[in-house]
């Protein structure tokens, strides 16, 4: 029996989610009908995380264990010619048996990208969030940073959140402003449900002045989540890098990749 791990992109707007569900398609689900077909025999996957409806990934980490023997290009060609056009496999690996997508990651980092400007935009639309009214990069910004370090994020977990502990540590966070486009980028060893869609959504409200930049340390300390602001929609959200040890030697481990993102910024460009 062998291990095989893959990384793999996705399109969230057609799913419930990457977690398997009885009523809905989900990410997990088609992905393991196709590396089925391919090992011909079941395949069950373990991802890093567990992208919610309509959230996208720039890359997504899974393992499985299968005793058939196939070329890393068998796995992503053959598998790609069995999955429709909104999810692909990026690469596939070999690993040691010890290795485990979720338990060895070391932090995971998300991007939720925001369109700032009066108009709507028709090619953006289920990939960014567009926000109408002018937004405060720099305060946003500074709000960001009462959440960075090791916090009780209860006041930034969704109510059917099923974590044990609401502890989490969020190593850096940072709004980027670029034109009329905005890019909130957050990593952390683990996040909680919905945590950082409540988080960006807190920021919007900072950035259009319906709260200062305080309210972030004021939202975290009082544990609550009925305290915070709205939570931002899952179509501006796309899981972008994880780290592992680089012993794994994983093609992501330091990969950066800042192409998807140029693209979709250039969807807004109107001159030309």
């Amino acid at each position: 029996m062998g291990r095989i791990a893959i990384g793999i992109e996705y399109d969230g707007r057609a799913y419930c989610g990457w977690q398997q569900q009885q009523e809905a398609p989900s990410v997990q689900q088609t992905l393991e009908r196709a590396l089925s077909r391919v090992a011909d025999a079941p395949v069950a996957l373990t991802a890093a995380g567990r992208t919610d409806a309509g959230v996208h990934a720039r890359i997504q980490i899974a393992h499985f264990d299968t005793p058939a023997v196939r070329s890393a290009r068998a796995w992503v060609l053959g598998s790609n010619t069995y999955l429709p056009a909104d999810i692909s496999l990026r690469w596939a690996r070999p690993v040691e048996a010890h290795f485990h997508a979720r338990f060895a990651a070391l932090s995971r980092t998300y991007r939720y990208i925001i369109l700032n400007r009066v108009a709507r935009s028709a090619l953006a639309a289920g990939r960014a969030l567009c926000v109408h009214r002018p937004l405060d990069a720099l305060h946003m910004q500074a709000a960001a940073q009462h959440l960075l370090g090791q916090h009780d994020f209860s006041a930034f977990r969704a109510a059917a959140c099923q974590a044990r502990s609401p502890v989490r540590r969020i190593e850096q966070l940072t709004v980027s402003r670029a034109g009329e486009w905005l890019t909130v980028q957050v990593t952390a060893n683990a996040f909680l449900h919905h945590m950082v869609r409540n988080i960006v959504g807190l920021l919007v409200a900072v950035g259009v002045g319906d709260a200062p930049p305080e309210q972030a340390l004021r939202q975290l300390e009082s544990r609550q989540r009925s305290t915070g602001e709205a939570t931002a929609a899952a179509h501006g959200l796309y899981l972008w890098q994880i780290r592992y040890p680089s012993a794994f030697g994983l093609p992501e481990a330091q990969s950066d990749d800042s192409a998807i993102i140029g693209a979709l910024k250039g969807l807004g460009d109107t001159d030309g």
